[in-house]
């Protein structure tokens, strides 16, 4: 990581200033800007998120806007409504309040003395998310966007439903919102109406976990921010990037296919994290190539980024399996369009034990299924978020609970860069079942690394707005589609598919243990197969990555980070075990304390579905002299073959040490939720 101290602009920033809305309320935004703007207006770029710009991002935001500012740009970070420094309470993501607010940011940048009326916005995750859904209702300033680790589908490819299935990151997510939403705002910059602006939030924000779970099914609640049901409401340039180890990534290709407007792809092996802070490496200059982009689209130079191929990605190398990569060897490739014609199908048919290529050559052959509920304690998480070691592990811990077909040793090498898809033809003896998929690359000596993976709810084979139950006994044609990847398999090495009815914890288990009859001899494994093209040598290097100065921040707790199996043989009970303890640091310049931990447990009881169990603790602490807060959270999810149950906790103190801390809000919730075939 190099360190960028001389920019071509000088800068200065702006702590905060308020932002007014439309119905009187105002947002806290931060400012970086060129010392000049005033005399010589710029374009302005937003970043526009729930993470506390005074706080929580505020390590990030300082690598990242003094960088764009110093190439001549306003960037501005805004506190959503509810969140930070600004007015009001939150209530859900990504809501139309969200977006009408988003609209009159964006509005009254264009029009300061500063900005020359062009807007870009910018984000990852949640701001990935909004720089679409704001893209989509084309507010007149907005000229482009960059959206990294988000989705057009709300449903479809977020961190709620996989499939039809529920995942655990439902929880994760609402966790973490759990945690920030309790949070007060800053006193030195909202004044002594903090106290007031805490306790709205703290009584008025509710359980964002009981909402998502009470929309199953691909329902009206996620359409309306899913720019997917009318890509051609996107009239600006788009910029997508992502990560082979997030979980976010099929979008990139969905939206290459369906936009009208100019588009990048940009896919590395990365995890949920902007590509210069990428994790597997290698990271790249990827501040280099937004300046380039805003350079184009904003100031209407020419920076070569459109003369450039619209999709470039990391074909990705064998590697032996591990939980976590320091980098995932590869090469850069690149193709023209999306989809390419480039890149041809190759199928191949499950028969006996094997993967055969072509038509099958053994009778179709009925196979019954019941996995236990352990396979999935080694898959990771849905995404790396690079609290490591998140990745999945050797797949050999996981196959003996699955169906696997393997193919004869390669020949040649195979490349494979897009969405792989399973076509089954299946059955089950339940209403409602599910399948886990996962291709594998299987070296000599046996070792298994899983290249990608899909789930299927089966009640959901025929789409999620509509699921229905199972027949049982009768037998369906489904289609399982696989993340989408880049990946090399070197001749010698085989290829494994493997398939199980469960996938704990990653995905919430079906309501009774089901088992599910594969029949092979029509059940077939769809690789996207590219040859390698001699234009991918002569592609332009990306450069190394580079930042602004980073924020200086003292540490006085080091924290703790790990990922533990167990397994209690007396009374049967598997546990996974996650802690993801920040420790405790000092932010020099606002002489802020802040302490950020997370603990997160997910066990079952030998093949008893109904005893899976979800607990995820937050504790988030912040102070400075005499003013100071900590909050606790303790959420905990489980089910009957009926509903979904939900109890969780919340507590708030001052930290006040002359009144002993005193805790000055508590809530409990219990809720039941009824699963909908799910």
């Amino acid at each position: 990581m190099t360190v960028v101290t001389d920019f071509p602009h000088e800068i200065r920033v702006i702590e905060n200033v308020f932002i007014p809305m439309r119905d009187g309320a105002r947002l806290a935004a931060r400012l970086w800007l060129p010392v000049d703007a005033e005399q010589h207006p710029v374009p302005a770029v937003l970043e526009y998120i729930p993470y506390r710009k005074r706080d929580s991002s505020r390590g990030r935001d300082q690598l990242n806007h003094p960088y764009l500012a110093g190439h001549g740009y306003a960037c501005i970070r805004v506190d959503l409504r509810g969140s930070g420094d600004s007015d009001g309470v939150m209530v859900d993501e990504y809501r139309p309040a969200e977006h009408e607010d988003a609209e009159d940011v964006i509005s009254w940048l264009s029009e300061q003395p500063w900005c020359d009326g062009n807007v870009g916005m910018m984000g990852i995750s949640w701001g990935g998310f909004n720089s679409l859904q704001l893209a989509a209702r084309r507010p007149p300033a907005l000229k482009a966007i960059i959206s990294a680790s988000a989705t057009d589908d709300l449903y479809v490819d977020n961190m709620h439903y996989m499939g039809g299935a529920l995942l655990a990151d439902n929880l994760s997510e609402a966790t973490v919102m759990f945690a920030f939403n309790s949070l007060p705002p800053d006193p030195e910059i909202v004044g002594d109406r903090w106290r007031q602006m805490w306790h709205e939030r703290l009584a008025g924000s509710g359980l964002w976990l009981e909402t998502w779970l009470e929309h199953q099914r691909r329902d009206d609640y996620w359409k309306p921010a899913s720019v997917c049901e009318d890509y051609s409401q996107v009239q600006c340039p788009v910029m997508a990037v992502g990560g082979w180890a997030d979980g976010y990534t099929n979008a990139i290709f969905r939206l290459m296919e369906n936009l009208e407007v100019p588009r990048k792809a940009l896919i590395g092996p990365w995890g949920h994290k902007y590509p210069h802070l990428g994790v597997p490496g290698p990271a790249i200059g990827f501040l280099q190539e937004v300046v380039r982009w805003w350079d184009h689209w904003l100031k209407g130079k020419d920076s070569g980024m459109m003369d450039e191929p619209m999709v470039r990605v990391w074909m990705q190398d064998s590697v032996a399996p591990s939980a976590s990569y320091e980098d995932r060897p590869g090469r850069w490739v690149a193709e023209e369009q999306w989809p390419s014609p480039r890149i041809q199908e190759r199928s191949y048919v499950l028969t006996g034990h094997h993967l055969e290529e072509g038509p099958a050559r053994e009778p179709e052959r009925d196979v019954p299924l019941q996995s236990p509920l352990s396979v999935g304690m080694f898959a990771g998480k849905w995404a790396s978020y690079a609290a490591v070691p998140d990745l999945p592990f050797d797949q050999r811990e996981e196959d003996g609970g699955a169906l696997f077909y393997e193919s004869a040793p390669l020949q040649e090498d195979l490349e494979i860069f897009g969405l792989p898809e399973c076509r089954f033809e299946v059955s089950a003896d339940k209403p409602v079942a599910m399948l886990a998929v996962r291709l594998s690359d299987v070296g000599p000596s046996g070792e298994a690394t899983r290249v990608t993976y899909g789930i299927l709810n089966l009640t959901h084979r025929d789409g999620s707005g509509n699921p229905q139950p199972l027949e049982p006994g009768r037998k369906y044609r489904v289609s399982i589609p696989l993340n989408g990847i880049a990946q090399s398999f070197p001749a010698g090495h085989r290829l494994r598919l493997s398939v199980s009815t469960s996938y704990w914890p990653l995905a919430w288990p079906s309501p009774e243990a089901a088992t599910v009859t594969l029949t092979t001899g029509s059940s077939q494994l769809l690789l996207p197969v590219r040859p390698p093209r001699d234009e991918d040598a002569q592609l332009r290097a990306f450069g190394e990555p580079e930042t602004a100065e980073p924020l200086e921040v003292t540490e006085t707790d080091p924290g703790e980070h790990h990922w533990r199996v167990s397994r209690d043989l007396a009374t049967n009970v598997s546990v996974l075990e996650i802690a993801n303890d920040q420790g405790a640091f000092v932010i020099e310049e606002t002489g802020s304390h802040i302490r950020r931990a997370t603990h997160e447990w997910y066990s079952f009881r030998w093949n008893d579905v109904n005893s899976v169990r979800g607990e995820t603790r937050t504790l988030r602490q912040i102070r400075r002299g005499d003013w100071g807060a900590e909050v606790s959270t303790r959420t905990v999810l489980t089910s009957t073959p009926t509903e979904f149950q939900i109890d969780a906790q919340l507590d708030a103190y001052e930290l006040d040490d002359q009144r002993g801390n005193p805790r000055v809000y508590s809530q409990n919730w219990h809720r039941a939720i009824p699963r909908d075939l799910v």
